[in-house]
Formats: structure tokens, C-alpha cells, sequence
């Protein structure tokens, strides 16, 4: 890996085109190195896993609404791209749209913590529709998803965009651009636009993760995988980014990020180098925020032995959850956002609640990706009396550990402090999830396999579903990748809300 300083350079300063870290990106993208064999599997699974949560979620509302927008858009040429449980193609954008609102809805797929935080898999949509769109196959497929992974992760390995309150997709243009330019087998010099394009229309600020969070949570990376692939053919057909994107006097380094003197550093791979950052990403077994997934599995496990114990949840007098900056500030008691105690809160505003989720999983010892929600689970008596005992707090040692750039300490997790009102006080700790590469329950091949027959169940019929883990098995052997889309029969779509309609 060869580490690149960025910083913001004035208009009148020499910086040659070379020297850009767009250009830089494209250059990783353009590379034509062979995919290792242990990416292509992290990349099947994370194939799998996509469709495991698009199984979940296709019902929903916010999923139904971006499937009825590519609905009205069908393409009859031969080419474009499948919309999941849908058959046909339909424009390839508005499918990246569909399928990647489907993918993020619930909250459920795989995860990249460290200066920034990310769910990397929000590539594959907009990647796969591309691929389908141009008629590419299976090994293309594999080699722009490893890019898009690639790019994304190592931004978020070196440049923060929440401490200003920018939205974590603005990494996630430019790794899609990226990883359609890989995929297209696209030269620099396109790549380098469409990158420039792609970052300049996908920043936005945290709003959409903040306060009373709404269904665009899911739409934000969807959209931002739709104008990578808008970047892509606007550069294709000649036209130009702002540049240079990041450093540029006016640009988002300057203005959206630390400022003039601030001095990012992002690591790339040398030429010739594989792409492996995929294999640095873990996925969740429970549909919540990824902080949430060790405290998750602490609070099964606490609830086991405090009942083992004779201990009632009645009497507990509070809760206090020590865990790390980010946790604590974004989705504990450190965001001071009233909703995440609020009952009547939105799904979405529940799974960045700390609280509301420790309470849950601490009464239940369980986890699932619906009933946990439920509006009659939040306003249970019980529940609601033992979510407002739950606080959190920053502990240095856990924010350390969040940052570190040692897979064998870095760790997500939190320390549980809970006293009853009698004194006794019960304490454990998890650092990382069970499902984590270096939890008690690694994820492997099976474990994504089952993850996905068990939110495909009563939605994708058995033969549906043996016949897409047989091809997604086989991805890279695939000449056809509309056999990685799933179609449902009619009576199930027929269950999703009735979807008003829109302008088109």
C-alpha cells in the first residue's frame, strides 16, 4: 500500500493532474490485477448477503417506493438491468436506485468502522446494474465490486467526514464510480471524471442520520450508487468533473472538511497490487446499527445469566453502557435526540438507539429483525421503564480501541454496568460481535448461506431460492448476471403497500 497526503492546494499553486487523488483512484481502478481467490469468496458472500436483507426488506414501504420509480422506466431493448423480485430490465440507474434502497432499508449488511464508518456493500447495487446494463459477465462483475469495496474502505481508513457533519455516502460515489470504471475497463482519464462527478453530487450533510430519521436513510446510499452510474456515462461520453474535487481552493477538503492546512492521509494500492480491502469488512447477524452488535450479543448473554441469577429486570435502578466516542455520541445518550426514547419513534430512529435496543435484546436474549420493532414491542410498560434507565458513556479505552488500526484490538464494543436497586451491581463486557472474523461465531459460507434462508423464508419460494444460491455461487463463471436477480411470485409482491403515485 503506498500512503498519499491530501490536502487542499490554492488555484494558483502548481498541482499537476497526476498528482489529484481522484486520478490516484483511478489509477487503482484502471489496474488491471487478478482478483485473489479468498476476495472472490468474501465477494459471493457479500453477493448472498445483499440478497438476504433484499429478501427482508422488499415489502416495505420505502423499498416499495423505489421499486414502483424503476418500475415506470422499463427498457425493452435487451439491455438495462433487474430490479430484485421483479422480472425484466428497467434503466439501469433507477435499478441501482430500487435494489440499492432495498439493500440499506434495514440496516442489516455488512459494515466498515474507522476514521469514518461505511456499509461497502452499498456498492454492489449501482456496480451490478452497470454490469447488467453492459452486457458484462461474471469475472467483470468481481473485479469492479473488489474496486468499489477497495476505494470506499480505504477512504474511510483515512479521512473523516462526520466530525463535519457530512454524510458517510460521499464516499460512496466515488468508489462506485471507480468500480464501474474497473468493470467497464474504462481509461484513466474517464475514471478520473467520473469520480470527480460522482463525489461532487453526492454530499450532503448528517441530518439524515440525525433526529427523527426518515425512510431517505435508506435511499441516501442508493442515490448516491444512482449518480455514480449517471458519472460514469456523462464521462463517458466526454464531459468533465470539477477538479480537483477534493483539493481543490473551493473544494470539499477546503470547505465541507478540515480546511486548508489540514493534511489527509489515504492509502492506495501500489500498481500490481490485489485488491483486498474486502476482506477487512464484517456483515451483521442482527439488523441493527453495527455498534449495536456487540452490545446486542452482550445483552443476550447478560439476560441469560441475570435470569440464571434470580435477578428481575423489574428491579434494576439503571444501566450504563461504556463504550466508545462514536457510540455514545451517535446513537447513546450523547446525541441528546429525544426520539431515540420515544415510543412512537420511526424504525429507522429505533435502530440508532442504544438504548431502546440494549433494553430489548436484555429482556428478550433475542434479536429479529421485525418483531424487535414492532410498534407494540416499543410501547411495552416494561420495556419502556428499562430503556429510560439506560445511559451511555465515552470511555477512552473503548474510543482507542474503536480507532485502531490493529484488527487483533479494534473493537466496537461496550462495558455494562447494571445496578439494581438494592445495591447489586452485575458487569460484563464484549468487545467485538459474535458474527465479527474474531467473535465467539465467525461468519463463513454457511453462515451467510442461513442468513439468507432465513429472511428469504415466506418470501422467495424454496426452488427460487436454491436456484440464486446456485448462481450466486458462481458468479464468477456467469455470462448472464440477471441470474443474480431474484423474481417473486405475484402474491407475494402483491402483499407491499399500495404506492401513491408520483410525477411519472
Amino acid at each position: 500500500m503506498i500512503n498519499h497526503e491530501v490536502r487542499t492546494h490554492r488555484s494558483a499553486e502548481e498541482f499537476p493532474y497526476e498528482e489529484h487523488l481522484a486520478h490516484k483512484i483511478a489509477r487503482v481502478a484502471a489496474d488491471p490485477v487478478e482478483v485473489a481467490a479468498d476476495t472472490q469468496e468474501m465477494i459471493i458472500n457479500r453477493i448472498i448477503d445483499n440478497a438476504s436483507v433484499q429478501a427482508a426488506s422488499v415489502l416495505r414501504r420505502p423499498v416499495s417506493s423505489a421499486r414502483a420509480m424503476a418500475q415506470v422506466r422499463p427498457v425493452t431493448d435487451g439491455r438495462g438491468a433487474s430490479v430484485f423480485g421483479l422480472p425484466g430490465r428497467y434503466a439501469a440507474e433507477w435499478a441501482a436506485l430500487a435494489n440499492g434502497t432495498a439493500v440499506r432499508e434495514l440496516d442489516f449488511h455488512d459494515t466498515f468502522l474507522a476514521a469514518e464508518y461505511s456499509h461497502p456493500g452499498d456498492n454492489i447495487p449501482p456496480i451490478l446494474a452497470a454490469a447488467q446494463q453492459a452486457g458484462k459477465g461474471g469475472k467483470d462483475l468481481i473485479r469492479g465490486i473488489a474496486t468499489g469495496y477497495e476505494i470506499q474502505v480505504n477512504l474511510v481508513r483515512g479521512m473523516c467526514l462526520h466530525e463535519h457533519k457530512i454524510d458517510h455516502v460521499a464516499h460512496l460515489g466515488p468508489s462506485a464510480a471507480a468500480g464501474i470504471g474497473t468493470l467497464l475497463n474504462l481509461d484513466v482519464d474517464t475514471i478520473y471524471q467520473a469520480i470527480g462527478q460522482a463525489l461532487h453530487t453526492t454530499t450532503a450533510t448528517r441530518q439524515s442520520r440525525k433526529g427523527a430519521i426518515s425512510s431517505w436513510k435508506a435511499f441516501a446510499p442508493a442515490f448516491a450508487g444512482k449518480m455514480s452510474i449517471e458519472a460514469v456515462d456523462r464521462a463517458m461520453r466526454g464531459e468533465g468533473a470539477p477538479s480537483p474535487i477534493w483539493e481543490g481552493e473551493d473544494g470539499v477538503i477546503a470547505w465541507l472538511l478540515s480546511g486548508l492546512d489540514h493534511i489527509y492521509t489515504i492509502p492506495l494500492p501500489a500498481e500490481g497490487e490485489a485488491k483486498r480491502a474486502i476482506l477487512d469488512t464484517y456483515t451483521k447477524e442482527h439488523s441493527a446499527e453495527y455498534q449495536s452488535q456487540a452490545p446486542i450479543d452482550l445483552a443476550r448473554s447478560m439476560g441469560e445469566k441475570l435470569a440464571a441469577q434470580g435477578l428481575d429486570l423489574r428491579d434494576v435502578d439503571s444501566i450504563v453502557l461504556h463504550t466508545s466516542h462514536h457510540t455514545h455520541y451517535v446513537i447513546g445518550t450523547g446525541s441528546n435526540d429525544p426520539q431515540k426514547f420515544d415510543p412512537d419513534a420511526s424504525r429507522e430512529t429505533l435502530d440508532h438507539s442504544i438504548m431502546y435496543i440494549f433494553a430489548v435484546a436484555l429482556e428478550d436474549r433475542a434479536w429479529h429483525h421485525e418483531r424487535s420493532y414492532a410498534p407494540e414491542r416499543a410501547h411495552r410498560p416494561e420495556t419502556i421503564e428499562l430503556w429510560n434507565k439506560i445511559s451511555t458513556v465515552e470511555d477512552p479505552e473503548w474510543t482507542r480501541r474503536y480507532h485502531s488500526v490493529d484488527p487483533a484490538e479494534k473493537a466496537f464494543g461496550a462495558r455494562a454496568v447494571i445496578t439494581f436497586k438494592d445495591g447489586t451491581v452485575v458487569e460484563d463486557e464484549l468487545a467485538v460481535a459474535d458474527a465479527h472474523p474474531l467473535g465467539a461465531r465467525p461468519f463463513a459460507r454457511e453462515q451467510y448461506i442461513q442468513k439468507f434462508r432465513t429472511l428469504a423464508e415466506g418470501v422467495v419460494s424454496e426452488k427460487e431460492q436454491d436456484r440464486f444460491l446456485d448462481a450466486a455461487q458462481r458468479t464468477h463463471e456467469l455470462e448472464d448476471l440477471s441470474e443474480l436477480n431474484i423474481e417473486l411470485d405475484a402474491d407475494i409482491l402483491a402483499k407491499a403497500p399500495v404506492i401513491p403515485e408520483g410525477l411519472f
